[in-house]
């Protein structure tokens, strides 16, 4: 069947077929780096990325591409109240986006070009399409001539006419027609900019994708991804000056993750809601806040709460008790089970069921589910009497590699070993012999928290992983 994915474009699921055999060209828009970036911004690095690990699991070579715009208005704005210049602002949230999505399992992109480092392409692309008749020059800015792209609104469904009567001339602004938007801003007073044909000035905000996309990618790239928010007028501009310069498609198909909201309310600064993946990485495991995030699909909204996130950690726990068990019990298992063979086919049944969810547009909710029942007949095959340790690596394996594909580490730097457990079990013994209850009662809830159960029985001190 393959891999479908739903196509913004067409409104569809569509099967994927890729420009060149075994080779995926993937551009995702990147953050602008005037702060750092909100939970908002991050679900689409997490989203993107999974998608990407998963053509690559699947056997893709995938150049990702993911660019940061390091020169806007909100950059400069940001600059002027700290005293400091652009480069300096836009290098510090640079880092600052690097460090907080590493945290959150996002592989860095084969390119991260920057808009103050690809001037010549953009400034080249522009000329191109003056040259072309689709862009104008107006006292030092230009503007890209909207109507005279016949293929205006087929991303985001709307048409010319329609976009027109909501559309006004800003004061300022010296283009023709309210749908024409800018290519290039002349430089205001004491502003950073770049010499080009038309003067002094920079670049408007969507010119800097389609030249990045086409530097990097080609003239025709198989996935374009960003945030909802993003389709339109972003993309929608992205397609007409890319594909009024080059005459081609600009990409085949696009691919748009849903909005965040905090407590069933939209994010926005003006609600006070307004969440820092900088902060919630100090405060959470990075790896439940990627857990959380897909576990709902990535066309779909998805609400944030602390009582969700508190249920997500106690999700993720689940698996990460499952593996645990697993280990501790493989030391003990023999490859001897009558039913091996019998698990060993249910087992590898489940990656077949897996791969199902993630083929049908990058299911990720459902691809969490499967995992769910992988761990929970994990646990059932551990309540035997008799274990395979075929079967239990088998087990382990393939939560290995579900995880893995979901960009999820199981921390195991922090568990205790079984014989720093035996060890404390002596201690605790040791301690209830000489009447130190408060001790005795002290190890056992430290073991607790480690996830450790003990059991007092006539035979001894039994424990297991919880």
């Amino acid at each position: 069947m393959g891999i479908k994915i739903y196509n913004t474009l067409t409104r569809k699921k569509e099967t994927f077929q890729t420009i060149e055999d075994g080779k995926v060209r993937m551009y995702v828009c990147g953050p602008t780096v005037y702060n750092y970036i909100h939970i908002g911004n991050a679900r689409p690095a997490i989203v993107f990325d999974t998608v990407r690990r998963y053509l690559e699991y699947k056997g893709y070579e995938v150049k990702y591409v993911l660019n940061f715009t390091d020169v806007d208005d909100k950059i400069i704005k940001a600059a002027n109240e700290r005293g400091e210049d652009v480069p300096t602002i836009a290098q510090r949230f640079i880092d600052a986006y690097l460090e907080d999505v590493k945290a959150l399992g996002v592989k860095q992109a084969v390119h991260h070009p920057r808009v103050m480092e690809t001037m010549d392409d953009i400034i080249e692309f522009i000329a191109t399409l003056v040259d072309k008749g689709y862009a104008y020059e107006a006292e030092g800015d230009v503007y890209f001539k909207t109507r005279a792209f016949e293929g205006y609104g087929k991303l985001s469904h709307q048409s010319i006419d329609e976009l027109r009567s909501g559309a006004r001339i800003q004061i300022g602004e010296k283009k023709e027609d309210p749908l024409d938007f800018a290519l290039w801003k002349e430089a205001k007073p004491e502003e950073i900019a770049w010499d080009s044909p038309w003067g002094k000035g920079r670049p408007g905000w969507h010119i800097e994708c389609s030249a990045m996309a086409k530097k990097y990618l080609g003239e025709t790239i198989d996935i374009h991804a960003g945030g909802q928010d993003l389709a339109f007028p972003h993309h929608e501009n992205e397609i007409a000056q890319s594909e009024a310069g080059t005459g081609k498609t600009f990409a085949k198909y696009w691919m748009h993750n849903g909005y965040i909201n905090i407590d069933n309310e939209k994010m926005s600064k003006s609600l006070g809601n307004f969440v820092l993946a900088h902060d919630l990485i100090k405060q959470h495991d990075p790896q439940v806040l990627r857990f959380f995030m897909l576990s709902v699909h990535y066309r779909n909204p998805i609400n944030f709460s602390e009582s969700l996130l508190e249920g997500a950690k106690n999700s993720f726990e689940r698996i990460t008790n499952a593996y645990q068990n697993l280990e501790h019990r493989k030391a003990s298992s023999t490859n001897l089970d009558e039913d091996e063979n019998e698990w060993l086919e249910k087992v590898n049944h489940y990656i077949n069921r897996f791969e199902e969810e993630m083929d049908d547009d990058f299911n990720t909710a459902n691809a969490i589910a499967v995992l769910f029942d992988v761990t929970k007949d994990a646990n059932v095959y551990l309540q035997s009497q008799q274990t395979s340790e075929k079967v239990i690596e088998r087990f382990q394996t393939l939560i290995q590699t579900i995880l893995g594909i979901l960009g999820i580490e199981l921390a195991n730097d922090d568990a205790l070993l079984d014989e720093e457990i035996e060890a404390l079990i002596n201690k605790r013994i040791e301690a209830r012999k000489n009447r130190d209850f408060a001790l005795a009662d002290k190890i056992r809830d430290d073991l607790k928290e480690q996830n450790i159960i003990l059991e007092d029985t006539p035979q001894g001190t039994r424990w297991k992983r919880g």
